[in-house]
């Protein structure tokens, strides 16, 4: 068909988001951002105490967070509320200066995550190996699942079979229809139940009071002082660092199970965006969650940008309109759902006895690490920058025994030439200089570089000190057969790394 053959009621068809075209991508998309806000209701509470600040702080946090992501951020289909990561970075603040400087914090980390997201900082996640990344999900699974065993423990026997029914509902009743997602369908089953049999179980409403009007925008109530900026910048940067992080991991998490592309850096800028929106309305702040993003994404089958701000927009509607229809919601249903999340998060091919045999040992070390780390901190931004770091160690270790050096003399005796392959940093080049024969090679050594790359400073000292030694016995070096990169970084460094200089 030409470009004069389309209508413009075609051409209107073809800017509108997917949900505006399909009814089922509609159906979809608002299940799932109904489903994320019952989630998000006794999270945000419990990280509000966590915090420790009063539960319609967090409720607010995670209503202006997704919204205002859902619009600005890089990832589609990804949720973004209060997080426990953010509320112990922020706890101390709050219990030593209070609820005003917490605020401020929260602002002034969302303008060091817009500077962040403008200085490329998502380009780092290409140095994340794939080992820390599958710890960085195992960990999560195993964090959410440990998140649930408190509402397990001290409750009334009848919470146990409720569980059971919520899994065995969720596992079963996608055979009979996908049309209404399963976490709804036991949300909803198990607080009839509860209610029609009066049942006597915990319950969202004993978590804390659910807001009953809208948030109100505001300045924080601090002095706009030197003072006060040096009091928060430290709690505030340590906030967009661990903000960024578990923003951006889960992204790339969504990336892969959706086998889509996400804007990393518009995430990064969009993720500072709705701090500074949820401070100024006087939340808590917050990231990417990725447990109630694996319930939009993996559990429900959401994939654009509206169940995001649904779930923002259904969370403030259940709690202002429908607060003591939503308090009655039971927990055993909601640990229901997360257990299932656990599940369905844990990457169980990696803990394969097939896969362990045939992993090699440095790329399980790594995501041991990772997983320990999380599960021991309970911050997953610290799990993937021990991971990371393990994982460069081993690396290093490894490439540097790939620097082999043989040596062929000529016929004649007078030339000996050192064949040297492999990379040339830190780690390698330090063996380098015990390969030769400084006392029993003739006088001219030739070095030949051709099979190899240097990398760092090190390697130029390296070089330098070999030709050192020959030079004290009297007996000349030549270096030959480097490629442009190492010519030029030699020449510059070459003899300019000696003691005194």
């Amino acid at each position: 068909m030409s470009s004069a053959a389309v209508t413009p009621a075609a051409r209107l068809r073809g800017l509108k988001p997917d949900w505006l075209n399909n009814p089922k991508v509609w159906r979809t998309e608002v299940l799932a951002g109904l489903v994320v806000a019952l989630a998000l209701i006794p999270e945000a509470i419990s990280f509000s105490i966590i915090a420790g600040v009063d539960p319609a702080i967090g409720l607010f946090a995670s209503f202006t967070m997704a919204v205002t992501i859902a619009v600005v951020g890089g990832r589609r289909a990804m949720i973004s509320a209060a997080t426990g990561a953010v509320a112990l970075v922020i706890a101390p603040l709050n219990r030593e200066h209070g609820f005003g400087h917490l605020v401020a914090a929260v602002i002034l980390a969302g303008v060091f995550q817009i500077v962040l997201g403008a200085l490329g900082v998502a380009r780092l996640m290409r140095f994340i190996p794939r080992s820390v990344m599958v710890g960085f999900v195992n960990s999560l699974a195993i964090l959410i699942f440990m998140a649930q065993v408190p509402e397990m423990r001290n409750v009334p026997w009848a919470v146990y079979p409720l569980i059971t029914a919520g899994l065995a509902l969720m596992v079963f009743f996608p055979r009979v229809t996908t049309v209404i997602p399963a976490p709804l369908v036991s949300i909803v089953v198990l607080t009839v139940v509860t209610v029609a049999a009066g049942i006597a179980v915990p319950t969202v409403g004993d978590k804390g009071a659910l807001p009953s009007s809208l948030p109100v925008p505001g300045l924080p109530d601090v002095p706009f002082t030197l003072d006060t900026l040096t009091t928060i910048a430290p709690y505030a940067f340590a906030m967009a660092l661990v903000g960024l992080m578990e923003s951006l991991m889960t992204a790339k998490l969504v990336d892969d199970i959706t086998d889509t592309h996400s804007d990393k850096t518009r995430e990064s800028v969009g993720q500072g965006v709705a701090n500074i929106v949820t401070g100024f309305f006087g939340g808590m702040g917050g990231c990417a969650m990725i447990g109630q993003t694996m319930i939009n994404v993996k559990v429900s089958g959401a994939r654009t940008r509206l169940s995001t701000f649904l779930a923002g927009a259904f969370l403030m509607v259940l709690c202002i309109v429908f607060g003591p229809v939503v308090s009655d919601i039971p927990m055993a249903a909601l640990v229901a759902v997360m257990v299932m999340v656990s599940f369905a998060t844990f990457d169980w091919h990696s803990v394969a006895p097939k896969t362990l045999r045939r992993m090699p040992a440095g790329e399980i070390t790594v995501m041991v690490v990772t997983v320990a780390c999380v599960v021991a901190t309970h911050n997953l931004a610290i799990g993937v920058v021990a991971g990371s770091i393990t994982a460069m160690v081993v690396f290093a270790k490894r490439v540097a025994h790939l620097a082999e050096v043989t040596a062929v003399t000529d016929p004649d005796g007078t030339t000996v030439v050192y064949r040297v392959t492999g990379e040339l940093f830190f780690a390698s080049s330090n063996d380098l200089v015990g390969r030769f024969d400084y006392a029993g090679d003739p006088a001219k050594v030739v070095i030949d570089l051709s099979s190899a790359h240097i990398w760092d400073a090190s390697s130029v000292a390296a070089l330098d000190a070999i030709e050192a030694k020959y030079g004290q016995r009297g007996k000349t070096v030549e270096i030959t057969g480097l490629n442009d990169p190492s010519a030029r970084l030699h020449d510059k460094l070459s003899g300019e790394l000696a003691a005194g200089h």
